[in-house]
C-alpha cells in the first residue's frame, strides 16, 4: 500500500478529508519520531509497540573484496506487534 492509497483509505473509513486524514497521519508519525529521538517507546494497545535499540560499532567486511570495515554504533526504531495483531496475522486452524 502507497502513502496515497492508506491516505484515502483512512479518510474514506474516519469519514474525513484526504487533507485532514494525511495530516493526522503526519502528526502520528512525527511523534513516533519525536518519542523514539527521546529513547521513548510508543504503544497502541491491541496494534503493538515502537521502540529503540543500540546497535554495537563493530567490524564488518566488504562483500566485493573481503576488507574490514569498521561500522559505526547506531539507534534504530523496531516495532513488536502485539499479541492481538499477531492472533489477527495467524488465526487458528481448526
Amino acid at each position: 500500500m502507497t502513502k496515497a492509497e492508506l491516505i484515502e483509505a483512512v479518510a474514506t473509513k474516519a469519514g474525513v478529508t484526504k487533507a485532514d486524514a494525511e495530516k493526522t497521519l503526519s502528526a502520528f508519525f512525527d511523534q513516533v519520531v519525536a518519542a523514539a529521538k527521546k529513547d521513548d517507546k510508543v504503544a497502541w494497545p491491541g496494534f503493538g509497540s515502537f521502540s529503540t535499540s543500540k546497535r554495537k560499532a563493530r567490524l564488518g567486511r566488504n562483500p566485493q573484496t573481503g576488507a574490514e570495515v569498521k561500522i559505526a554504533a547506531s539507534t534504530n526504531v523496531k516495532f513488536t506487534a502485539s499479541s492481538t495483531l499477531k492472533a489477527a496475522m495467524n488465526p487458528k486452524k481448526k
